[in-house]
């Protein structure tokens, strides 16, 4: 069956908006499953619950971002491909990854070197990369949906939540920081002066997705929750908008494309993981988490400056087409 069949079959299916990416980049039953099964977790000890949602974010997670490899391939390798030709073809990947890497050592150092800094740019790159991929060029539903994750567990569960933080920054410190209870305050005033906004106007619909999200936050576990939000919704949603843009990543069809394609730059990411691994201390489940929240700060900055790259290169071609 062709995608605009089944694409065809899936429009008169009414979901939330912003749930319907990911459940066309993911069956739903697998999403159901990966959820449930995240959402069971919740019974098992502090540590079992930690390191089950740090594998799924690993797992699951993290080859959508292994797929930046495409975007760059399409943005590089057609131009020194065809004015170097040969072996030049692959000169792409070096000129893609050795910046990208540099980039993401200098988040790692800048971990070690200003912890509570670089955790403060790191919440606010999460929330800003979230909301503009989930309501692009509309700022202030940017702005609550993109926060929502980080700040719904910060009122909800400002413990546990400041726990999470405090061991990926490798700070001793017993209580939640006041810029980051101001932060989430904030947040909550322009989120309920949104919901009001979007429910004069008669747009609730819009309202259903951050709703189940919040009972999510409410009712789970802060990392059990952000593993369901981060590889149920965020990594599929990105992986659909890849497939629905032919210029963005060609090769990048269907969710199986999408797989076989993030295996190589995901086997590596891996790698590097593994080697950074002796230079994290504590308890395992306490190096995990430091290690995979690290890497994903790291891995961000150069994936949001990729994505804002091609996004304004295709649109001076499409300018200037």
């Amino acid at each position: 069956m062709g995608r605009d069949a089944v694409l065809a079959r899936t429009r008169p299916i009414m979901l939330p908006r912003g749930l319907r990416p990911a459940l066309l980049a993911m069956p739903v039953t697998m999403i159901l499953v990966t959820m449930s099964i995240l959402a069971a977790t919740a019974l098992l000890p502090p540590d079992a619950q930690r390191l089950c949602a740090l594998a799924a974010i690993i797992v699951l997670g993290v080859p959508h971002g292994a797929l930046d490899g495409e975007i760059a391939r399409s943005l590089l390798r057609s131009r020194l491909g065809v004015r170097l030709g040969g072996w030049f073809r692959w000169a792409w990947f070096p000129i893609f990854s050795l910046p990208y890497l540099l980039l993401a050592a200098g988040v790692l150092i800048a971990w070690r070197v200003t912890p509570m800094p670089t955790l403060a740019a790191f919440l606010a790159a999460s929330a800003w990369h979230f909301g503009s991929e989930d309501a692009p060029g509309r700022h202030v539903e940017a702005a609550v949906r993109g926060g929502l994750p980080i700040a719904v567990p910060l009122l909800v569960h400002p413990a546990a939540t400041w726990a999470v933080f405090a061991t990926v920054a490798n700070v001793a410190r017993p209580q939640m920081p006041g810029w980051l209870q101001v932060a989430s305050l904030l947040w909550l005033v322009l989120a309920v002066a949104w919901t009001g906004r979007v429910a004069l106007r008669g747009q609730a619909r819009l309202l259903a997705l951050p709703a189940l999200l919040v009972g999510l936050f409410v009712a789970l576990p802060p990392l059990t929750a952000f593993a369901i939000y981060f590889v149920c919704l965020h990594a599929p949603a990105h992986t659909k908008a890849l497939v629905q843009d032919a210029r963005r990543a060609p090769r990048v069809r269907d969710g199986r494309s999408a797989i076989v394609l993030a295996l190589p730059i995901t086997a590596l990411t891996l790698a590097i993981g593994a080697v950074l691994w002796p230079f994290y201390a504590g308890a395992a489940p306490d190096r995990l988490l430091s290690l995979t929240l690290q890497g994903l700060a790291a891995l961000t900055l150069p994936h949001m400056l990729l994505d804002a790259l091609a996004t304004a290169l295709l649109a001076r071609l499409q300018w200037t087409s």
